[in-house]
């Protein structure tokens, strides 16, 4: 069996795969809370995406925005102490109250992750292959001599060399780059129709990062499969994604296509991330450009936009009323702000703080 003839497998009894013309995904109004000590955390508050098949978005935010506990969430791996509502809409069907058992026949089969630190994923003390064929024979009913065979035939459609040899080596054998697409190989063992990678990049050289998000874009045009790429850098997603989802203190503050994005963002808070990415065109040890403050506390935010004490262009109204998703003249390009880049009093303030802005072009020149 080769790689291409896993593609569409079947989560189970009852769950038929989707109709090319219907969303993949459907999110509407997901919440994902932890009971604590201290109160309720609102680590998702509130969210409603689509994605199509095929198509990839990327989830961007900072440390706590949420965007982890998100794709957590839509595959149901959460602790106890989590309080989930909303829903979660896959292939057409409701999933987020399906039980345990049921929600496990989607793991590998239809859905599957690409976790942040794959040395901490993969298992120290169980040779690569055998960690590649378990999902195989689990899912897949493969026999040993099948699964071993398929397990060489992924590792080679990640560009792993001597992918045979591969197989009898542990992790701690790998390099990072090595591990991350091992990790990736046993993501598509059972070919999902939805992959989410959760900053797969993390703690790998700039020339490494571009491999594995080659490597991922590639799988996905061959499998026709979405995926979710969840991070904290906008340039990341630059050139890997459709459309892209900026997320803060749990909730959406931006959505739109990728390059409509870069063009034409309006959130602030996307403007600042952007700001914070090196360019080429500035001159040695130029001081990179931060955030200041702190990500909102998810148990008592505060009143009005979470991003209001944070932001340089905020005003009175900011510190007082929350803005809700309202879409600009495309429909597809979603903001929350009352103040968004672009409007006069945004350039007024930016006037005042005697700054000049990122574009597009000079974005690309880094990305």
């Amino acid at each position: 069996m080769t790689v291409d003839d896993r593609s569409g497998g079947s989560a189970g009894p009852g769950f038929e795969s989707s109709d090319s013309e219907e969303p993949l995904l459907v999110l509407d109004d997901l919440k994902t809370h932890f009971r604590t000590e201290r109160g309720l955390v609102r680590a998702v508050d509130g969210v409603s995406l689509t994605l199509r098949r095929g198509e990839s978005i990327g989830i961007v935010g900072e440390s706590g925005s949420g965007k982890t506990v998100l794709s957590r969430s839509i595959m149901g791996l959460l602790p106890d102490s989590a309080v989930t509502s909303g829903s979660v809409r896959f292939a057409g069907q409701e999933i987020l109250d399906l039980p345990a058992k049921q929600r496990r026949h989607l793991w590998g089969a239809e859905m599957s992750m690409v976790f942040q630190n794959p040395l901490n994923s993969l298992n120290p003390l169980m040779k690569v292959g055998k960690q590649i064929a378990e999902p195989l024979r689990l899912h897949m009913g493969m026999n040993k001599a099948a699964a071993r065979e398929t397990a060489v035939a992924l590792l080679r459609s990640v560009h792993i060399p001597e992918p045979e040899a591969r197989l009898s080596q542990f992790p701690h054998e790998l390099s990072g780059g090595m591990r991350q697409r091992i990790m990736i190989a046993m993501a598509l063992a059972c070919g999902p129709t939805l992959l989410f990678a959760d900053e797969p990049t993390t703690a790998l050289d700039v020339t490494v990062q571009a491999q594995i998000l080659e490597v991922i874009e590639e799988q996905r045009r061959d499998r026709n499969m979405s995926v979710v790429l969840v991070t904290h850098d906008l340039g990341v997603v630059a050139g890997f994604t459709d459309q892209i989802a900026v997320m803060y203190g749990g909730k959406l503050v931006e959505r739109a296509p990728t390059r409509t994005l870069f063009a034409e963002m309006r959130m602030p808070y996307t403007y600042s991330l952007l700001k914070s990415i090196p360019r080429l065109a500035d001159a040695s040890h130029t001081r990179l450009s931060t955030i200041p403050g702190r990500p909102p506390d998810l148990v008592s935010p505060p009143k009005g936009c979470n991003f209001a004490p944070r932001c340089p262009y905020a005003r009175e109204k900011c510190h007082e009323e929350e803005p809700t998703l309202e879409p600009t003249a495309d429909p597809n390009h979603l903001f929350a702000c009352w103040y968004p880049v672009g409007s006069p009093e945004f350039r007024e303030r930016e006037a005042e703080l005697g700054e000049r802005g990122p574009s597009l072009d000079s974005f690309e020149a880094v990305s």
